[in-house]
């Protein structure tokens, strides 16, 4: 990627107040280069599509994944005070939250030119605050822009049409000149996250479907009360909901953005999530290229990830879940974690701050391995009930057709930052 030029409409964006956006945002779905063949909105655009340059690319996209600083953490928890809460498995703030700091997701986009990953997930502060706690926007958006990777020419492989996207999104969904934003979770590590949270707190899994406890668990009765409970079905749909809030969160700071560039878009799930990752079984719809397996016990593929890319914390990314368990441990207490002492933070004395945190010795890691391995023992995956990889929301970015608007619409059907977007942001 190259430097962006800085036009006009960008102070625009920096003057656009919150409030404004917030009433301001629509789902405006039609842009330069759309037609809808027939029904009462049938129109076809008088121009071709405009892709979006360089800097608003950046800055959707640093709307939706971008690195905010060091996150402030949990400050106690009650059953092991006075040790520091530690449940964080990122240092690193986002533009979005994630639940107990887990940050388990990164952000893929796709235009014309070509398909992306935003490798910021465990990045270190991007910049200083000032003393009243700002950023500098400018010093965020080339943070991100050195993290962004390339994985492959030419906009996703994913044509626009049924099964593989929703029938109401056929006209719109992933056209030339849009920006497609993809953030993807790794669930399988938030679900370990979790079972450590439950360990933490003194809760094990238990196995509602087959009616059993996990064999082997009375051997940690020293550390844990075995019989304090929660369902593998409840664990992992309480997940499945914490990154659906994560991702689709990460969405919506994007949509607010696209109020103050003036850019047309919404945030939607109407994409198969499936196709997306790479699972549609369909030659050349490739989508992201995940690696995913099938087996007769599931309703559905299960993606895992793409080497070097994302990979879910689970087999065939480790040989098992004791590898996956100190993968996770050494995210959170290894080199740049949250948890260890060498990593800088926003505090007088960061050093003894994250030093205060309880480390997951042997026995803790020992009790969570054998959890996770015995659901994917039982189930052949982990997860066992949820995708190990998972797509909720997605926002796509574009140039409005402004005449399609005039057309049905009375005055009012878009903000004054959508009239001027052309002349302040294009100014040539």
């Amino acid at each position: 990627m190259t430097a962006p030029t800085i036009p006009p409409g960008f102070q625009d964006m920096m003057n656009f107040g919150l409030v404004e956006a917030l009433l301001g945002r629509r789902s405006r779905r039609f842009f330069m280069g759309a037609e809808i063949p027939d029904g009462v909105f049938a129109y076809k655009s008088a121009h071709a599509p405009v892709h979006l340059s360089e800097l608003e690319k950046l800055l959707v996209v640093t709307a939706c994944g971008g690195n905010t600083g060091w996150h402030n953490m949990i400050y106690r928890a009650q059953r092991y005070a006075p040790h520091l809460s530690n449940y964080a498995a990122a240092a690193g703030g986002r533009t979005f939250p994630s639940a107990a700091g887990f940050h388990t997701s990164k952000t893929f986009f796709t235009d014309d030119e070509g398909v992306y990953v935003v490798d910021n997930r465990d990045a270190p502060a991007v910049a200083d605050r000032e003393a009243d706690g700002s950023l500098d926007l400018n010093e965020v958006v080339e943070a991100l822009r050195s993290r962004v990777r390339k994985l492959q020419d030419g906009r996703l492989r994913l044509p626009s049409e049924v099964p593989f996207v929703e029938a109401h999104n056929t006209w719109v969904a992933n056209k030339p000149g849009t920006l497609l934003v993809i953030p993807v979770a790794d669930l399988a590590q938030h679900v370990l996250l979790g079972l450590c949270y439950m360990l933490q707190n003194g809760l094990v899994l238990t196995d509602d479907i087959h009616k059993c406890a996990i064999p082997g668990i009375e051997q940690f009765r020293h550390i844990v009360d075995t019989s304090n409970t929660w369902p593998i079905t409840f664990v992992e749909q309480l997940s499945l909901a914490e990154v659906t809030a994560e991702l689709s969160t990460s969405c919506y700071a994007g949509t607010l953005l696209l109020q103050a560039i003036g850019l047309g878009g919404w945030m939607y799930d109407g994409i198969d999530l499936f196709s997306v990752l790479g699972a549609s079984g369909v030659p050349g719809v490739d989508g992201l290229g995940f690696r995913y397996d099938t087996d007769e016990r599931w309703p559905y593929p299960n993606p895992t990830g793409r080497t070097g890319v994302l990979e879910a914390f689970c087999p065939p990314h480790y040989p098992d879940m004791r590898a996956a368990v100190d993968a996770v441990c050494e995210r959170k207490f290894g080199k740049g974690g949250p948890f260890s002492p060498e990593t800088p933070g926003p505090w007088k004395d960061s050093a003894k701050v994250r030093a205060a945190a309880q480390v997951h010795d042997e026995t803790f890691r020992e009790c969570v391995a054998l959890q996770a391995q015995y659901v994917f023992d039982t189930f052949g995956k982990f997860p066992g009930t949820v995708p190990s990889v998972f797509i909720s929301t997605y926002l796509q970015a574009h140039h409005l057709d402004l005449d399609f608007y005039d057309t049905f619409y009375q005055p009012g059907a878009y903000l004054r930052t959508h009239a001027m977007h052309m002349e302040r942001w294009h100014p040539a």
